[in-house]
């Protein structure tokens, strides 16, 4: 308990060290989680306007609210890897903040759709601004901390984003209450107008205060020291530039590439449930029970908040366990299969479904884990290739969401998705082997690093993060 605590508490390994995670955590973390929170709210909240009368009122039919999803997706999966390498050419603290200005305008300019093709427009360029903000970010936490410091951070970063999601329930139901026909304006297009004016703050805070990357910052609230310290605690890695052949053939010629992209395509579908909104649509659909626009906004945020406890507990576990991101492949592939089976097994059953679908949404804990996995692994190659490898996971998980929804987990399929589950257990078994096949992979690469010398070379450097580390923790924790 003891090391637990200190570990909780953090255990700077040169002087001034604490000072300056404080500030990276204040000026760094805090504004990446309210911009993460401000995406899934303005993302999450369609859903939430489905079911509070934009339905209706739009003359929705059929699967065209997945339709409308899928092209989100397909532009969230366009802007992916040039985001990213975007932060190569402009100034993180002007790119964030641009991005969130543009996607909040669009936000609100969902408020005046008169046909379900408006919001499929809109969508469409909104998911390319908004495709800098995960990627992007994970790039950003793996540049400043170290693997030590990183999961805990993913996880509160992965964990903010649920909270939209879960809080967007809420306001829905305010806004649906408070302000539905004021100035003859409909309670789900209000909430659009809302989510775009409490965007814009936030990116302001952005412009004025984000610190770009270590060896770039210019940020007046690091002293020379801090900004020193801050360069010391990454790899010094030679870099190539990011667009050209010779680089392009040195990203796919490794390993890191494909495993960690097909991890993400086979882990991201596991969020299926909850991605999906498919308890409201089984809420929505139910073929004897009614609820109430209330009911219908707020049960389901259960789900996220399943998702913040489970994301928060295995990113601090793994962490503390010296960076065994793998363990939540596994307990993913234990849930996927349980909460599936059973929903197969009782279909009429409202309290099994409920159960299921909100132990479902602990599967949520993959985001901060495998992204802290990659940036772990990934640690000793240069910053291209971690940058291109972090948005293509994202990119390729994407290219399946863009059919797999409608495919599985269409709105017609409602309120059973008989074939989704049966999808959902093959997934999960497959992510269960992937993830066994990718610490395979992991523990070679460490054995090759250590031959060449390559964290010899670093305990030098650091000599405290390395040998405080059991000797059992070393093939698997790049960065402790």
């Amino acid at each position: 308990m003891a090391s637990f605590m200190q570990y909780l508490r953090g255990d700077p390994r040169a002087p001034g060290e604490r000072k300056l995670v404080v500030k990276l955590d204040l000026f760094i973390l805090t504004f990446c989680c309210l911009m993460y929170f401000l995406n899934y709210l303005d993302r999450s909240n369609l859903n939430n306007a489905y079911v509070s009368g934009m339905k209706e009122e739009l003359g929705f039919r059929g699967n065209q609210l997945n339709q409308i999803n899928t092209v989100f997706t397909v532009g969230y999966t366009i802007g992916q890897v040039p985001c990213n390498l975007a932060l190569y050419y402009v100034k993180p603290k002007i790119f964030f903040p641009t991005c969130m200005v543009v996607w909040a305008g669009l936000t609100m300019a969902t408020a005046g759709a008169h046909h379900p093709r408006d919001i499929m427009a809109i969508r469409f360029f909104q998911a390319i601004f908004e495709a800098s903000t995960f990627v992007g970010t994970h790039y950003i936490l793996g540049s400043w901390y170290t693997g030590r410091e990183l999961g805990k951070r993913s996880g509160i970063f992965t964990a903010s984003g649920l909270a939209g999601t879960m809080i967007g329930g809420f306001i829905q139901t305010g806004i649906h209450s408070s302000m539905d026909g004021l100035s003859g304006l409909s309670g789900w297009r209000w909430l659009f107008i809302v989510d775009g004016i409490i965007t814009l703050p936030v990116a302001v805070y952005g412009f004025f205060l984000f610190p770009d990357t270590p060896r770039t910052t210019k940020a007046p609230y690091f002293t020379a020291d801090e900004k020193a310290l801050a360069i010391s605690r990454v790899p010094e890695i030679p870099e190539r530039t990011p667009i050209s052949w010779g680089f392009l053939k040195h990203c796919f010629s490794t390993w890191f590439w494909y495993f960690f992209v097909v991890l993400w395509m086979i882990a991201g579908e596991t969020e299926s449930f909850s991605s999906n909104a498919l308890l409201s649509l089984y809420m929505k659909t139910h073929p004897t029970k009614k609820y109430t626009v209330s009911q219908l906004n707020n049960y389901p945020t259960g789900v996220p908040a399943v998702g913040i406890v489970s994301t928060l507990f295995w990113a601090t576990l793994t962490d503390f366990w010296g960076g065994r991101r793998y363990l939540v492949g596994y307990w993913i592939g234990i849930t996927g299969v349980v909460t599936s089976a059973l929903i197969l097994a009782y279909p009429e059953s409202t309290s099994i479904n409920f159960g299921m679908y909100y132990w479902a949404g602990s599967v949520y804990a993959c985001q901060a884990t495998f992204f802290a996995w990659a940036n772990d692994v990934l640690r000793y190659e240069e910053d291209s290739l971690r940058a291109v490898v972090i948005a293509s996971m994202n990119m390729g998980n994407n290219a399946i969401n863009a059919w797999w929804s409608i495919v599985f987990y269409g709105a017609n399929f409602a309120p059973y998705f008989t074939k989704g589950m049966y999808a959902m257990i093959a997934t999960s078994i497959a992510l269960a082997i992937w993830t066994a096949l990718l610490v395979w992979m992991q523990r070679r690469t460490d054995r090759r690093r250590e031959h060449e010398g390559v964290y010899a070379s670093r305990e030098e450097k650091d000599p405290v993060s390395v040998q405080d580390e059991p000797d059992e923790n070393k093939h698997v924790n790049l960065k402790a």
